[in-house]
């Protein structure tokens, strides 16, 4: 539900503070609509610091309503129309579920929460991914989603930011409070100190790389302990992916590399052979209900609680902001006002 409200200063200049996924995408949309724009950086241009840098880039909003709530499906498909026109040559060639067949149980229940699917035999199977000829019988195609790899789209970002006319200013430690203008706090967890109800939530990958198996898209394989997703990278890479731990080290520990290593391995069992790459983790902000939310207040605007769900809702959360900045638009389900 919409309703209208005056709009903060039409013409201040717009701070960014965040330059992840989510800071990234607002920056973008406020300077290609001509406003003056300058999104601050508290680390260097690597990201190395920022959880997007660990993230998994999935473009799925149909496969996670079945965690999820309905918000975030009808952000995510609004997120995917803004990635296509923005972003072209995003890859989207679907998603692809699978289960083995003792786990047929938990296989159908994903497809009675989901929907945007067409289903696929052990032929439909290998047509579109022939590496895993005969490791299924069946599968969901979720032909609308899409995914990117963070570490190469993030600097893209960037530089559409910096040819829009948007200033970025990395190694930048901004304070919100000393900041004239329109402020939007892309923080994460690092917005603690104005919003102490955010807590972070571990998510750990690997990354392995073989020539040995092929795929395009990424791939979840249902399990009722160890669920996994894995994602081709380029360079005959992939992602492996899952964990959600509600837990603030920085660690991936062994009980995590083991069952996402031997998740893997139940996909296909060439990725026994292939070379670890890189353990990794990032701290996802979340909020007690796992729903992102934009808070006003004033000229202050916080986007944050973007929970696991980065990549995926930032292009739709910073369409809402730009929205409310430029004509004073509220979505009520997302949006508070002080």
């Amino acid at each position: 539900m919409y309703q209208n409200k005056a709009s903060p200063r039409a013409e201040s200049p717009i701070s960014v503070i965040g330059a992840g996924i989510a800071g990234a995408w607002q920056a973008l949309l406020f300077a290609q609509a001509g406003r003056a724009v300058t999104l601050h950086e508290r680390s260097s241009p690597a990201m190395t610091q920022s959880t997007s840098y660990w993230a998994g880039g999935m473009l799925a909003p149909h496969c996670e309503a079945e965690v999820s709530e309905p918000l975030i499906v009808r952000l995510g498909i609004r997120s995917l129309s803004l990635w296509r026109e923005h972003f072209p040559q995003t890859p989207f060639n679907g998603s692809l579920v699978v289960a083995h067949a003792r786990d047929r149980a938990d296989f159908e229940r994903f497809a009675r929460l989901t929907s945007g699917y067409r289903r696929l035999d052990a032929q439909g199977l290998r047509e579109i991914e022939p590496s895993l000829e005969g490791r299924f019988r069946e599968g969901l195609f979720y032909a609308d989603e899409g995914h990117v790899e963070p570490r190469r789209i993030l600097p893209e970002l960037h530089a559409r930011i910096a040819a829009a006319g948007g200033q970025i200013r990395f190694d930048s430690d901004a304070d919100p409070e000393e900041i004239d203008g329109i402020v939007i706090d892309c923080r994460g967890l690092a917005a603690r100190d104005r919003q102490n109800r955010l807590r972070g939530v571990k998510g750990e990958i690997i990354l392995i790389e073989t020539d040995e198996v092929g795929l395009s898209r990424p791939v979840r394989l249902i399990h009722p302990r160890w669920p996994l997703y894995v994602i081709p990278r380029g360079g005959n890479r992939f992602m492996l992916g899952a964990t959600s731990i509600e837990s603030e080290d920085n660690g991936v520990s062994v009980r995590s590399a083991l069952e996402l290593l031997g998740a893997a391995y139940a996909v296909h069992p060439a990725f026994a052979e292939a070379r670890i790459v890189e353990f990794g983790s990032g701290l996802r902000p979340a909020y007690p209900d796992n729903l992102p939310r934009i808070a006003v207040n004033n000229d202050h605007i916080a986007v944050n609680g973007l929970y696991r769900h980065g990549f995926l809702l930032a292009p739709a959360l910073a369409e809402l902001t730009l929205g409310y900045v430029e004509r004073g638009v509220i979505d009520n389900e997302v949006m508070q006002c002080a």
